[in-house]
């Protein structure tokens, strides 16, 4: 595929574009399209002002957010479509007279039917929870707390602390446990502080949620105990750590040994919680992701009331099984969760709901399915390759890198040489041999699949580490990259029009996933991924000079995006998006040399009037079309690690000089960064 030529990479037009690929598939030969959707521009804007505008103007202008949804975009698009592809499978399976006890045929058809017997759920009303709530009622002092907090982890009820079960990130080839903060009902800590008037009234609208909920199920005093819930969850909100904090691996990574545990929390009984879990014979150490909170909840633990515990639990006992009681709690939580918190007008119908829970419970028991209807094994041949051109393009950009010294540069070519790559889907399908699943009751299919998941999860305790697992299922319309792992994952779904076109030219294709497989290749080196070696151990393997230098230019990214106001007066915060902007930057960055490239030294045709260079950048800036309802927006800002979508075209392009050329930026444009002010970092 690549061939050494006086020190340059060179890519054979033969075996690369994807137009040669098309032939060698046996597809009828002719001009691939451009694969941009004209019609989506607006050009009353000029492409140096507002790029993504200029490309996606139109669209933004005709479409409107459908009102199940807080967002639309281009993910949603594909969404949408993967969704109805998943409920036909289901339905099918459902529909079948004859189903083979224990099969996954059976598990998603029974399990899609106990969904849509609203009536029966209707009915039934809170009986098939009587036996958790009752163990809610039976605590009576700190023994029972404590047994009931590792109960309400397998059952999927919030808890304080949360625990799960991942790779050491020092010691990659173990499993360990692993603890975090958790315990709140909003979105994030500060969704508790916020003195802005929208804030405020979530607040209020949370506390009156819960009163609701527990009004419904019969609870007395139902206000006061909301009040109280809220004056507990404020005390926790105080002591967790902001997303920027939770984000630095080097400061979250405290490994305890249970001695160690003893002392960071005296009133809190480790080896009793271990043993209420069943884990003592398997857990040695636990890394705590925030000590100081966790040592906090030590003394909100022994200090708050067993009835304001209880309390407690019993809202966030019915808060995770609302979406499965009968239709006033349903509404309720929507009420509040979906239109309060996130602006969205309208519940999404039955049928979404179903498929939703499905794919989160038996995702890939109908993933199997939807590859073989839905995934050809030539996009996969495809894409492996494109990945090794992309990883070729960062080789070598890492090797021309005039910031960075030879001795890291040694180093960061050993990590990339370890990549592993998956595409579309497991090689090896998760087992769901253990799950009982039934045709009748929803919520005791929903009792056993928590606790199926708690088994598999404790499960993989003591075992090697398993590297067939997948974190996505093959229909999730996303990708993503493992630092422990030191892997990037393309599930099925993302490889799609406008993602992957085979239709398109190779200049769309290289701006849209090319970038998004670079992005996620960059992932492995951001300000976070860096700090991983080739083996997905946590490993300082940079120079002092070269780390120094990294977070200069990193710093760079973090102001510029500070500057963007998406909404009233809230700036994207800079720190909490800093890897997926350097995500971005590399990415198009890396995909743009690997284009140029595959050109082997010609010029792209002009296609619909553009150059190869301007659909390259077309391609990257049409998929983030998206919009946004204000509520969804401004929550975002605050929870999410990726800037909004439009600051992930124009936060790239201005950085850009081969987007300067490609659409003649001058000084005075919008979109104009002097080129002191731009960065490169890879």
């Amino acid at each position: 595929m690549f061939t050494k030529r006086k020190g340059k990479i060179m890519i054979r037009m033969i075996t690369i574009t994807l137009t040669a690929m098309l032939l060698l598939a046996g597809c009828a030969t002719r001009m691939a399209s451009s694969g941009i959707d004209l019609e989506n521009f607006d050009t009353t804007y000029r492409p140096q002002d507002d790029f993504f505008r200029y490309v996606n103007g139109a669209w933004l202008a005709k479409t409107e957010i459908p009102a199940d949804r807080s967002n639309y975009g281009s993910f949603t698009v594909l969404l949408e479509e993967s969704q109805e592809n998943l409920r036909a499978i289901i339905e099918e399976s459902a529909a079948q007279e004859s189903k083979v006890p224990g099969s996954n045929q059976q598990k998603v058809g029974d399990f899609y039917l106990s969904f849509m017997d609203s009536a029966r759920i209707e009915e039934s009303g809170l009986t098939p929870l009587e036996g958790e709530l009752g163990k809610i009622t039976a605590i009576q002092d700190r023994d029972d707390l404590l047994a009931y907090l590792t109960h309400a982890m397998q059952a999927g009820v919030q808890t304080p602390v949360r625990f799960y079960v991942g790779q050491d990130a020092k010691a990659s080839e173990n499993y360990i446990v692993y603890a975090t903060q958790s315990g709140l009902g909003l979105p994030d800590r500060d969704y508790y502080f916020k003195e802005d008037e929208k804030f405020s009234d979530i607040r209020s609208k949370y506390v009156a949620y819960m009163e609701e909920i527990l009004a419904l199920a019969g609870e007395d005093d139902a206000a006061l105990k909301a009040a109280r819930i809220m004056e507990m969850e404020t005390a926790m909100a105080e002591h967790h750590w902001t997303r920027v904090e939770n984000r630095d691996r080097d400061k979250t990574y405290n490994k305890y040994d249970l001695a160690g545990l003893a002392e960071l929390t005296p009133g809190f009984s480790w080896s009793g919680f271990l043993a209420e879990a069943e884990l003592s014979d398997k857990v040695e150490a636990i890394i705590v992701r925030q000590p100081s909170f966790v040592e906090a909840f030590d003394k909100i633990y022994n200090e708050v009331s067993i009835e304001d515990w209880k309390a407690y639990f019993t809202f966030k006992l019915l808060n995770a099984y609302g979406p499965y009681l009968p239709a006033e709690f349903v509404e309720a939580r929507f009420d509040f969760y979906g239109k309060t918190v996130r602006g969205i007008e309208e519940n999404q119908p039955r049928w979404k709901r179903g498929v939703t829970t499905i794919d989160n419970i038996l995702g890939e028991a109908v993933g199997q399915i939807y590859v073989e209807r839905h995934f050809k094994p030539e996009a996969k041949a495809r894409m492996e390759e494109l990945v090794e051109n992309l990883k070729l393009a960062f080789k070598e950009r890492v090797m021309g890198l005039e910031w960075m010294g030879e001795a890291t540069k040694e180093q960061a070519l050993v990590k990339l040489g370890k990549f592993g790559t998956k595409i579309g889907y497991p090689d090896k399908w998760r087992d769901y041999s253990k799950l009982e699943i039934t045709s009748d009751e929803l919520l005791d299919n929903m009792i056993r699949a928590n606790r199926h998941e708690y088994e598999r999860q404790t499960g993989k305790l003591g075992q090697p580490v398993d590297r067939d697992e997948w974190f996505m299922t093959p229909q999730t319309v996303n990708a993503y990259y493992s630092s422990t792992r030191n892997e990037i994952v393309f599930p099925a779904a993302i490889l799609q029009p406008p993602f992957f076109n085979v239709e398109a030219d190779d200049a769309v294709n290289y701006g849209a996933i090319g970038a998004v497989i670079g992005h996620e290749i960059t992932h492995g080196f951001d300000d976070q991924g860096r700090k991983s070696d080739g083996d997905g151990n946590l490993r300082n393997w940079w120079t002092e000079e070269d780390e120094k230098e990294f977070k200069q230019r990193a710093q760079v990214i973090i102001d510029q995006y500070k500057g963007y106001v998406p909404i009233d007066t809230m700036r994207i915060n800079g720190e909490l998006t800093l890897g997926e902007n350097i995500g971005d930057l590399g990415g198009v960055t890396i995909a743009y040399n690997a284009y140029r490239w595959s050109l082997g030294g010609q010029e792209a045709p002009v296609i619909d009037g553009l150059t190869g260079d301007q659909r390259f950048f077309i391609g990257w800036a049409q998929i983030w079309r998206r919009l946004y309802r204000d509520d969804e927006l401004r929550r975002r800002i605050v929870t999410d690690p990726h800037s909004p979508a439009e600051y992930r075209v124009i936060g790239v392009m201005a950085n850009m000089p081969e987007f300067y050329e490609a659409f003649d930026v001058q000084e005075g444009d919008a979109l104009y960064r002097a080129s002191e002010d731009r960065v490169v970092i890879w």
